[in-house]
C-alpha cells in the first residue's frame, strides 16, 4: 500500500482528503495539533490511518512527522500540505505576532515538512500537493498577510517542481476559493456575513465543499505528467 501524509488532516479540506485517499486504499497519516480532535473524527475514517501530533511551526516537529511515518509504514508516497490559518483585517491592525503565526503555519510549516519528506519522496518517485488559495493568485480585500502567505505557496510550488522534476517527484498545488469548512464559518462569524452572501460572488452560484477540493488533490497526486500546476478549485471565481 502507498502512504499519504496530510497536514491539517483532522478538519476541513485535510479531513476530506484523508477520506478520499483511504477510499483508494492508501495508508493515511493525519497530522494536527490536537489528539482530542482526532479522537472526535477517527470513527469517520475507514481504512489504515494513524495520527501524529505536531506543530508545523516547529522544524523539529516537521522532521518528526516524516520519521514517525517511516516507522509506521516504511516510506512516504504523497505529501499533502493542507494545514493553514486565516486572519482578516486591515494592514494597520496587523501585529507582528499574528503576522509571524500566519507565515510560520502557512509557509514555514509547508516548507520544512516538505524538506523533511524529500528524501523519502525521491525513493518512491512520489508527489507533493500544496494547498494555496484564490487569495494567493489575485489578492483579497482585508487579508494582505494571508494572501501573501498563499502567494508564497504558489511560488514555492512552481520552484520546487523544477527542482525535483529530474528525480522524478511531482509538485502541484490547488487554489481553492471559499469552501464550507470550519475556517470559513469562523471567518463569516467574525465578519457577520453569510454563506448565501458569499455564494453571490461565484459564477457557479455557490461555494465549494471540502470533498470537491479533496478530489482535485487526489487527481494531482496521481496525474503522472503534471507538475508545477496551480489548479483553481473556485467555481469560476478567478476566471
Amino acid at each position: 500500500m502507498k502512504t499519504a501524509i496530510i497536514t491539517g488532516g483532522t478538519s476541513g479540506i485535510g479531513l476530506a482528503t484523508a477520506k478520499i485517499f483511504l477510499a483508494h486504499d492508501f495508508n493515511c497519516v493525519l497530522v494536527g495539533r490536537s489528539s482530542a480532535r482526532f479522537e472526535q473524527i477517527k470513527s469517520e475514517l475507514v481504512g489504515s490511518s494513524e495520527f501524529i501530533s505536531a506543530d508545523v511551526r516547529k522544524v523539529a516537529d516537521c522532521d518528526k512527522i516524516i520519521l514517525r511515518t517511516v516507522e509506521l509504514f516504511g516510506g512516504v508516497d504523497v505529501l499533502i500540505n493542507s494545514v493553514g490559518i486565516y486572519h482578516e483585517g486591515a494592514i494597520t491592525s496587523m501585529d507582528s505576532k499574528t503576522f509571524d503565526d500566519i507565515f510560520a503555519t502557512n509557509v514555514k510549516g509547508t516548507f520544512f515538512t516538505t524538506r523533511a519528506a524529500v528524501d523519502e519522496l525521491i525513493k518512491s518517485h512520489g508527489a507533493i500537493v500544496n494547498v494555496a488559495s484564490d487569495a494567493g493568485l489575485k489578492g483579497n480585500y482585508f487579508c494582505a498577510a494571508y494572501a501573501a502567505s498563499k502567494g508564497a505557496i504558489v511560488a514555492f510550488t512552481k520552484s520546487l517542481a523544477l527542482e525535483l522534476a529530474s528525480f522524478p517527484v511531482r509538485v502541484n498545488c490547488v487554489a481553492p476559493g471559499d469552501i464550507l469548512t470550519p475556517l470559513t464559518l469562523n471567518q463569516l462569524k467574525t465578519s457577520g456575513g453569510t454563506v448565501e452572501e458569499l455564494a453571490k460572488f461565484y459564477p457557479l452560484g455557490r461555494i465549494g465543499t471540502p470533498a470537491e477540493v479533496a478530489e482535485a488533490i487526489y487527481f494531482l497526486a496521481n496525474a503522472s505528467f503534471i507538475t508545477g500546476a496551480i489548479l483553481s478549485v473556485d467555481g469560476g471565481l478567478t476566471c
